[in-house]
């Protein structure tokens, strides 16, 4: 859950997921869609569908996790560095778990003007964390650099002057710390435009599909979307999206922003009414209380709820 979000979004997430899934048993048993929907409002959902994976796969091999990094990363889900946190933390196997953190703090003692997180970069800090990790507990060793990197040899202003290596720390005999390791090149951001179709039934519940393709938000439900080019007619790419019968014309409300990893994306909410006969939503849709929770989905929903809900869009 650690893995490109916060702690502070990540720890009322991690404790609602431990309590509903308090073993791996647990979790093997569940539908992939009760630990997606567990999973909500931390985003990257192939994280939980791939632990999923590994519960499934664990529990019919027996129902013991492998106790070495090597044997950890043939699970679903398990890199280079997740297995050498696991191998290290919960079974004392002397293995350098190089996140971010570890790696910044790796270039600025050494001195390293390369790229940490590269193949050369990641041999160079594993190399030096390596001794390290046989003088101690493993686990202990690999918590404490995190630790050392994400609160005093932070990216900017670092305090140096807390640092237990400071002494021997190439950068700061430099005089400038923060210029390692370099900046990594940014991805490019792609800009994008949905149609968000907002339908609506008497009951006020909404017109819910679950998302079947693409490379973003498969397998959570979400209202009816549709790219569309920045001269398409919002109103009309909301009707082709196969709504139920109407009640009046849709209104189109001012465009909000999401994004999502490097995408940038402009959702033109489209509010339409359903007829007394909603029937089923067609499409694989069902009517649903967008604030009811239960069901996995994007914070795409809540920004598109209270857009609705004001009449306009809301402030990102």
């Amino acid at each position: 859950m650690l893995q490109q979000t916060q702690v502070d979004r990540v720890a009322p997430v991690y404790r609602a997921f431990m309590e509903w899934f308090p073993s791996l048993e647990a979790l093997a048993a569940a539908a992939e869609e009760e630990v997606v929907a567990a999973w909500s409002g931390l985003g990257y959902y192939r994280r939980a569908r791939l632990l999923h994976a590994l519960a499934r796969q664990v529990v019919a091999a027996g129902g013991e996790l492998p106790g070495t990094a090597a044997e950890l990363e043939r699970l679903p889900g398990i890199g280079p560095y997740t297995a050498a946190a696991v191998a290290s933390m919960a079974f004392g196997e002397a293995m350098p778990a190089v996140d971010g953190n570890v790696a910044r703090v790796a270039a600025r003692v050494l001195g390293f003007g390369g790229d940490p997180r590269g193949a050369e970069g990641r041999r160079v800090v594993a190399s030096w964390v390596r001794p390290l990790l046989e003088r101690g507990s493993p686990g202990l060793v690999n918590e404490a650099l995190m630790e050392l990197g994400a609160v005093v040899c932070r990216p900017t202003a670092p305090r140096c002057d807390r640092c237990p290596l400071e002494a021997g720390c190439r950068a700061r005999a430099e005089g400038d710390p923060a210029a390692y390791p370099p900046p990594r090149p940014r991805r490019a951001t792609v800009d994008l435009c949905w149609v968000a179709a907002c339908c609506i039934d008497a009951a006020g519940r909404w017109l819910l599909r679950r998302v079947e393709e693409g490379p973003v938000l498969l397998g959570l439900w979400l209202p009816p979307l549709a790219e569309m080019g920045p001269l398409d007619d919002p109103v009309a790419g909301a009707l082709g999206l196969g709504l139920p019968p109407l009640v009046g014309e849709p209104r189109q409300l001012p465009g909000l922003r999401h994004t999502i990893t490097h995408r940038q994306i402009r959702v033109v909410p489209v509010v339409a009414i359903a007829s007394g006969d909603s029937g089923s939503g067609g499409g694989g849709g069902r009517w649903m209380d967008p604030r009811g929770g239960g069901f996995p989905t994007s914070t795409l929903l809540a920004k598109l709820v209270a857009a609705v809900g004001r009449g306009r869009s809301p402030r990102d």
